[in-house]
């Protein structure tokens, strides 16, 4: 698939990238993709979360009432977990919730979310460039430039290119990534993807190995 390269004004430059069918042009894998996402978030997950069981309030050990009788169900001193204030049953504890993913599965979902794009026609190339200077109103009209100034965007980068980066960062439908890290979820949460000609080179070498 061929497609129009622009610069940075939105003009056409007069010309045109393949697009990898292996990559951009693949039947996307919706199972693949929910697991790389299921993945992706669950690692952003602190897992701090800690509530306090019965032995580890302060309290009196004495036993408020007697065994039967009473009328209500057994309880033993002022933490056990049927009264208020005192320890809570089976709470949250700090744990981790990441999990594995074979690479092969991680290659497949980046390939549907980057096939997607293209279904949906959400896709633009544009020619290498980089900022002066961090300046926010510079990227605000590279995006006008696209017309994609009222979308979620995501550039994709070769490297990691500063300027860039600082002109994005206090927008919040910008985001900017490196080509070697970019991954399905960005992808996919975003509305237009924007990838610069040397990205498509980096995307290749890393999703055709």
């Amino acid at each position: 698939m061929d497609i129009n390269v622009l610069d940075i004004k939105g003009q056409e430059t007069g010309r045109k990238v393949t697009l990898n069918e292996n990559i951009f042009g693949i039947e996307p894998n919706d199972h693949v993709l929910y697991l790389d996402v299921k993945q992706y978030l669950a690692a952003q997950r602190q897992g701090t979360a800690k509530t306090k069981e019965r032995s580890e309030h302060t309290g009196s050990t004495r036993k408020l009432g007697r065994q039967k009788g009473g009328g209500g169900a057994r309880r033993g001193d002022i933490n056990s977990p049927v009264l208020v204030g005192g320890g809570r049953v089976f709470g949250p504890k700090p744990r981790d919730y990441r999990f594995k993913l074979n690479k092969k599965v991680k290659v497949l979902a980046r390939k549907s979310a980057l096939s997607y794009k293209v279904l949906e026609d959400s896709i633009f190339v544009v020619e290498d460039f980089n900022f002066d200077a961090p300046k926010t109103k510079e990227f605000v009209n590279f995006a006008k430039n696209l017309k994609v100034e009222d979308k979620k965007v995501l550039l994709v980068l070769p490297e990691a290119q500063n300027n860039v980066y600082l002109s994005a960062r206090n927008l919040k439908k910008a985001n900017v990534a490196v080509a070697s890290k970019v991954n399905a979820y960005q992808v996919l949460n975003a509305d237009v993807l924007i990838v610069t000609e040397n990205s498509l080179k980096v995307i290749d070498e890393i999703l055709t190995k």
